[in-house]
């Protein structure tokens, strides 16, 4: 991918994307969706020290169910500012690093909602491969959009919550939490102060030189972060990213950062994909949400 080739279908693209209007591409009509629908929801109290602990249920759009977990710091003054915390590809709202963030963001003093990617942790139904470009493309994507209308769900959850401050939602999103949470937070103001970890956009850069045709840009439509990142503005984005990273090309998250608007910042660590520093990436979440939470 980084050779000639690859190279100018990036500048192409960058070109494309450059004279491309809202009005051209108005994708987000997509993720509409009646917020009518009743949720469902259900909540149980969980044993856990330092906060309080809820598993949570509800309904989403097409018929999903969603689980998730909601943390509130116990003592903290309510109602109590909360950040949707998204995990990355083939994991789960449990794994390592997202428990690292959570405890990163309760001892900061915010709540913090997690779900699980539409087929992976307690929603897990099927083995396939996630793929964008052969077999199952099509479920992939749908993958992709789900979880975005789940995130919005989540959020007409958390507003009927006493505990929890509406007004200051935050997210933090690793990987493929980042790229979904691009496309969530572009479509859904009601998330103020987003942050997008290890992420990318132009995903249509996979096919190569067929990246351009027709077919391929009107599939990676819906779910390319590219074409929702610049909706985040007047909200303040930060990214963090990795200068070595194998799985998300460094030169897809300046693609990204680039048709950012402002506010925006980014952060970048001499490490690879796998080897974010967590323990400096989660406090610069905690500086970006305890200014603008």
């Amino acid at each position: 991918m980084r050779n000639a080739g690859f190279i100018s279908v990036v500048l192409i693209s960058m070109m494309m994307i450059s004279c491309m209007s809202k009005q051209e591409l108005p994708v987000s009509r997509y993720y509409e969706y009646d917020h009518s629908l009743p949720l469902n929801d259900s909540v149980r109290s969980l044993d856990a020290e330092g906060y309080h602990l809820y598993a949570v249920s509800f309904n989403s759009v097409h018929d999903k169910k969603v689980t998730g977990l909601l943390s509130v710091p116990q003592g903290a003054d309510k109602p109590i500012p909360v950040i949707l915390l998204l995990h990355g590809l083939g994991d789960r709202k449990t794994v390592d690093y997202i428990e690292a963030g959570h405890q990163y963001f309760i001892e900061a003093g915010f709540a913090v909602f997690r779900i699980d990617i539409d087929n992976h942790g307690d929603r897990k139904k099927y083995d396939y491969d996630f793929d964008l470009t052969n077999g199952r493309r099509y479920w992939t994507r749908d993958l992709i959009t789900q979880t975005v209308f789940d995130l919005r769900r989540s959020i007409d959850f958390l507003e009927t919550r006493p505990e929890i401050d509406n007004s200051r939602i935050g997210y933090y999103g690793i990987s493929l939490g980042g790229i979904i949470g691009t496309i969530f937070t572009g479509v859904d103001d009601r998330v103020k102060a987003p942050v997008i970890a290890l992420a990318g956009g132009n995903l249509s850069l996979m096919f190569g030189l067929d990246a351009l045709s027709d077919e391929t840009q009107e599939f990676f439509s819906i779910i390319d972060p590219i074409n929702f990142v610049e909706l985040i503005a007047p909200r303040p984005l930060l990214m963090i990213n990795a200068e070595n990273d194998e799985v998300i090309d460094p030169l897809t998250s300046k693609m990204l950062y680039q048709a950012a608007d402002e506010p925006k910042e980014i952060i970048w660590y001499p490490s690879r994909h796998r080897d974010l520093p967590i323990e400096k990436a989660y406090p610069d979440g905690v500086e970006w949400f305890n200014k603008y939470l």
